[in-house]
């Protein structure tokens, strides 16, 4: 397997391309969830990618558990970084390639914030937090270089929702960032996979800066987003959520030719049967492949098991269930994976939109609305 272009790099390797469209997953482990990372057992796990490589995916996206690997500022668990090593290991076996995140600190509602960290804006600034991100990105790089599936780095599942501050603040702690896993970790691609907030309001990270990355990371969900406000869960505001948030992206970066990856993506809306939430799928990803968008990674691989306590929208997100019976949409996720996976993006042409010119959700809706063509009926 190949390793991908780093950030501003060319890639030295074709089948890892920016112009080519991939599908794959967040990888949600069907046996404890990512509470695997203390009660380790690769046999689920082998059964987990066998699944999610049957459906055509080729990436996963592999969320780490910041206080589970580093508890300690100035130490990282041996044990936790030879499980990831096994993992990276058993998804190369299955022509998996591996994008890791790193600061982990929410997920899925939950919180995991390691025992050193300081509930501040001391994440983005003190100087023991980035002695020991530092520490934790070199050793986690030591283990990664190896493995020729790694994509790289995500800096973690949406920082912003975890830890705030002014965008000044936050964009340079990002250009930092980038330039230590570039260092530990060269030529491979390092995204920020922030939610969809910067994109729409300020919050933590600058739209301009984010999108002046070599590959910008959006996050689309008709719920968390509002677009549930605007229609039903087949209309324009939700299965064009995709494509518009790209355009979006673009009109800050300022070229239509920017590739864009959608890192995480489903409706979230847990009324919708299997059978609706497939055809939003369908709809979704063709209106996005339209807009020239490049890589697709669905939120998520499995349901979360029911013995586990989260928030009810998040135990039927999954392309597989729980037990590994394959979902109506895991189905149209094999189907679209084996239709457009390798072939060239489309990028739009002409000149890139103007940004939203009131930086608030509600101008930047009013915004995608326009783009969309869509004036919702008033309730």
């Amino acid at each position: 397997m190949a390793s991908a272009l780093a950030n501003g790099a060319e890639s030295a390797l074709p089948h890892v391309d920016l112009n080519r469209h991939r599908f794959g997953v967040n990888y949600t482990p069907s046996h404890n969830w990512w509470f695997c990372w203390n009660d380790w057992n690769p046999d689920p796990i082998r059964r987990d990618l066998d699944a999610i490589a049957a459906l055509g995916a080729d990436h996963l996206r592999v969320m780490l558990i910041w206080p589970f690997f580093q508890p300690n500022p100035k130490w990282v668990s041996s044990a936790h970084l030879e499980r990831l090593d096994q993992l990276i290991g058993l998804m190369g076996e299955r022509q998996l390639d591996a994008l890791v995140t790193v600061f982990t600190g929410q997920l899925s509602g939950w919180y995991f914030l390691p025992p050193f960290n300081r509930l501040s804006d001391g994440f983005y600034a003190e100087k023991l937090m980035w002695d020991a991100q530092d520490l934790f990105v070199r050793e986690l790089a030591r283990v990664m270089k190896p493995h020729a599936n790694v994509i790289g780095f995500d800096f973690g599942n949406e920082l912003n929702t975890c830890w705030n501050a002014p965008t000044s603040a936050g964009d340079a702690w990002m250009a930092r960032m980038f330039a230590v896993m570039q260092s530990a970790l060269p030529e491979r691609l390092h995204v920020n996979g922030v939610d969809h907030h910067p994109w729409f309001e300020d919050d933590t990270f600058s739209p301009h800066a984010l999108a002046a990355a070599r590959f910008p990371v959006m996050h689309c969900y008709p719920f968390w987003t509002g677009a549930v406000k605007y229609g039903g869960a087949m209309d324009p505001p939700s299965v064009k959520l995709l494509a518009g948030m790209a355009t979006l992206i673009r009109s800050y970066a300022g070229s239509q030719q920017k590739p864009v990856w959608a890192g995480e993506f489903n409706t979230c809306i847990k009324e919708l049967s299997e059978v609706e939430q497939a055809r939003w799928l369908e709809k979704a990803v063709t209106a996005a492949i339209e807009e020239g968008v490049s890589w697709f990674t669905y939120w998520d691989s499995h349901d979360v098991d029911r013995k586990l306590d989260f928030n009810p929208l998040e135990y039927s997100l999954g392309l597989l269930t729980n037990d590994g019976r394959v979902k109506e949409q895991g189905r149209v996720f094999k189907q679209l994976a084996e239709t457009y996976r390798g072939k060239p993006v489309a990028f739009p042409k002409g000149n890139a939109m103007q940004p939203p010119s009131e930086r608030t959700v509600d101008g930047t809706w009013r915004w995608l609305l326009d783009w969309m063509g869509w004036k919702p009926v008033a309730s």
